[in-house]
């Protein structure tokens, strides 16, 4: 699998064929680029290691800050003035872009530092970026869990250098710069040095360690040099009084001469960052002052980040002819693993050790789809990650709906609420072991009380309406987990709360009442697959009534829609907006809509959805994602949605699909979910759409169009017969609602052609 990964997918402006079809009537709001960045990572990894242009908003790449449309361009070419770590993967405008010590190899004179040079003859692999400058040095970068290695291979030089900014940060963009606080740099023997900066309220170490034998280690400041100087210290740093400074080395190099740097880094001090390196990179030498080898370091890094990458990606095989759509598919996984950032034992805000957690910085994408992703491939790190929610609860007094390595955990709170209630949900009723479940519910109950919670108390309904539905299922979620631990007189409470959602709508239109409503519209948020999708049906007039609202929603019978270009006007954005459509997956707060159809018995329609996104709205390229890939939210959907299986966050179930693959392996802990087809066409865009004829789980029919999420992740056999056409499967059977349980399926009759446009 990790030979097909691209990481340069997603990280230029969208270029994809123009849709047909289905997809040609869904409109973008968003902006049209994935923001990936093609660095090297670590799956889940605390450091990532990239060039720098400065651009929106990685720091890699050639854009400007934009929120809506085609991005445009801040740099005409492909650029960097040196290599920096740590990087945000697929983000918009979260004022949190990283890209800390900056690294500039040099054969100019350090008054030069900051020019950006053109990037030439890039690789990027997982855990691997390269790239050489316009000057002629080449650069590779690797990294580890919570370490990065540079090697630099010069050209012939009397007088080259290699030159570390301590107080570069963010980006070139207004506004975007990042001004550390406090700076502590201290040169400790020659190629060896620390550093600790304080940002955001985070302290940020580094341990450095430079192959620079017979080269002249110098401190600077204001891009002056400070001979014989061996400490910079900054007790208190204002964007008004900040000079940039750092460490460099100079010295002669033959052609082909090549440098190593190793990093390691940690949020709790050099000395930990130390030890860091050391854990990542191997023991110290005998003798020796450095805790790596210089010789191999670099090489075995690479190698050993590479192996991980190479376990972690073939948790999930496909089969299929296409090497197009297996690079697809292959770096779309990749992407959903890059971020959380697991930093173990690095909490810089509380002394205790144990899991900590950063880059959760688009939870309210990342619930739906990418999280239980990682719980059904990696439930020890879903474990993790849960008690890291629960100690930022523990210590900052909410769950955070948003976290990044800075302090504050409710700087996101206007896109969502009670999301991580939705995430420790699923976990505690799949049985995840290694959670304190009356510990997790304590914080599960009081966090629902917060902020937003309180007027949901008071009134049932708060605005913007969508946190109502919010935390309304934040109380159903809560439910199952104190129904889990026996706290039947809380469970009962959070089940009362939880039918405020009703609250929400208008029984008259069946759609969300007016409010204002964060990157889309009322429809968008309107086919939220609810915990009581039955009375939200029955609240739209039925199940005729519902199918149409869905129906116009995802453009059947409608026009195809003209897409906004480079900063659209705000008469532009409010005619897409009236058309009430969806969007395609170039935002996703509907991204789990094309599944409520299988709540009105028409799974049929969602094929013929999902068919669409799938093959129309992912491509190759740097061009290849419809919109931001938010952490990997998005990416995560395309997994799921190709491999045919759907996860309902925090209800504990999947929904049965057409698979877009003839068969795929899933190894879903400790077991392996082998899906497989019969009947099966490869498809292509534009081409007919594959209807589910019948479905058997492990030998026996599966008539409904769903299946426990404890029954799916235990493994075995799905085989799905497909066809031309659609058929009775999943028609008479619906998903359980609260006020509704599960509709027991009928015994399997003939199938009843149905029109497929309607």
């Amino acid at each position: 699998m990790i030979e097909h990964v691209d990481p340069f997918l997603g990280s230029a402006a969208t270029a994809l064929p123009p849709p047909t079809g289905l997809a040609a009537t869904w409109w973008w709001p968003k902006p049209q680029v994935g923001n990936t960045h093609p660095g090297a990572a670590h799956p889940f990894g605390m450091v990532s290691a990239c060039a720098y242009s400065g651009a929106y908003p990685t720091g890699y790449g050639q854009y400007e800050l934009n929120t809506e449309g085609v991005p445009p361009q801040l740099f005409d070419r492909l650029q960097a003035t040196g290599f920096t770590h740590f990087q945000q993967s697929g983000t918009g405008a979260i004022r949190k872009y990283y890209n800390y010590f900056r690294v500039t190899p040099m054969v100019e004179p350090l008054d030069a530092l900051g020019t950006a040079w053109e990037l030439r003859e890039e690789r990027a692999e997982p855990g691997y970026y390269a790239a050489t400058l316009a000057s002629g040095i080449r650069a590779e970068l690797t990294v580890g869990p919570k370490s990065a290695v540079h090697r630099y291979t010069f050209p012939a030089h009397k007088d080259a250098r290699l030159v570390i900014d301590f107080s570069a940060g963010g980006l070139a963009i207004p506004y975007g710069a990042t001004v550390p606080l406090r700076a502590h740099l201290e040169a400790l023997a020659p190629g060896v040095a620390q550093a600790e900066i304080v940002v955001e309220g985070a302290p940020l170490a580094v341990h450095l360690e430079a192959d620079v034998d017979g080269w002249q280690q110098l401190l600077w400041y204001d891009r002056r040099l400070m001979p014989g100087g061996t400490r910079l210290d900054f007790d208190r740093i204002r964007p008004t009084t900040l000079r940039p400074f750092g460490l460099m080395w100079r010295g002669d190099t033959e052609p082909g001469q090549v440098l190593e740097l190793r990093f390691g880094f940690s949020l709790r001090g050099v000395d930990q960052a130390r030890t860091n390196l050391i854990t990542d990179l191997g023991a110290t030498p005998a003798g020796s002052t450095s805790p790596c080898s210089t010789t191999t370091s670099f090489d075995a890094r690479h190698a050993e980040t590479s192996a991980q990458w190479r376990r972690d990606l073939s948790r999930i095989r496909i089969e299929t002819p296409s090497s197009e759509r297996q690079r697809i598919f292959s770096t779309a996984l990749y992407h959903s693993l890059v971020k959380p950032c697991f930093a173990p034992d690095e909490s810089p805000f509380w002394p205790t050790d144990g899991p900590f957690v950063f880059d959760l910085c688009t939870l309210w994408d990342m619930y739906r789809t990418q999280l239980p992703l990682i719980t059904a491939l990696f439930p020890e790190r879903a474990a993790e990650l849960a008690h890291a929610l629960l100690y930022v609860c523990e210590e900052e007094g909410n769950l955070p709906i948003g976290y990044r390595m800075a302090k504050g955990t409710d700087r996101f709170s206007r896109q969502g609420s009670a999301l991580a209630q939705t995430f420790l949900a699923d976990l505690c009723q799949l049985g995840v072991p290694g959670v304190d479940w009356d510990w997790a519910l304590v914080h599960m109950d009081t966090d629902l009380r917060r902020a937003y919670g309180e007027e949901f108390l008071l009134r049932g309904v708060v605005h913007p309406i969508t946190h109502t539905l919010d935390l309304a299922f934040g109380y159903h979620c809560t439910a199952q987990v104190a129904r889990h631990v026996g706290d039947v007189a809380l469970a009962e409470q959070c089940d009362a709360l939880a039918r405020q959602w009703v609250n929400a709508f208008d029984p008259a239109t069946g759609l969300l009442v007016d409010s204002s409503y964060y990157e889309g519209g009322r429809w968008n948020y309107s086919f939220r697959v609810l915990h009581d999708m039955q009375a939200r049906i029955d609240l739209a007039g039925g199940d005729d009534a519902f199918v149409a609202l869905l129906d116009s929603f995802f453009g059947y019978g409608a026009e195809p829609v003209r897409q906004v270009g480079e900063r659209p006007g705000v008469a532009e954005m409010l005619a897409g907006y009236a058309l009430n459509r969806f969007e395609g997956l170039n935002n996703e707060p509907d991204m789990e809509v094309p599944w409520a159809y299988h709540y009105v018995g028409r799974p049929d329609r969602t094929a013929e959805v999902v068919h669409a996104a799938v093959h129309a709205m992912f491509g190759l390229g740097r061009g290849g994602l419809p919109g931001n890939d938010d952490s990997g939210g998005l990416s995560s959907w395309y997994v799921w949605a190709s491999l045919g299986l759907f996860p309902i966050a925090g209800q504990s179930l999947y929904l049965v699909n057409a698979p877009s693959f003839s068969q795929s392996r899933i190894r879903l802990g400790e077991e392996e979910l082998a899906v497989e087809t019969t009947g099966f066409v490869e498809p292509v865009a534009g081409g007919p759409v594959q209807y589910v004829q019948t479905v058997t789980f492990n030998g026996r029919p599966l008539e409904q169009s769903w299946l426990p999420a404890r029954d799916l992740h235990r493994g075995g056999r799905l085989v799905v017969e497909l066809g031309p056409s659609p058929s009775a499967w999943g028609t008479t059977s619906r998903p359980p609602s609260v006020s509704a349980p599960a509709t027991p399926a009928v015994p399997s009759h003939p199938a009843v052609p149905r029109d497929p446009a309607g």
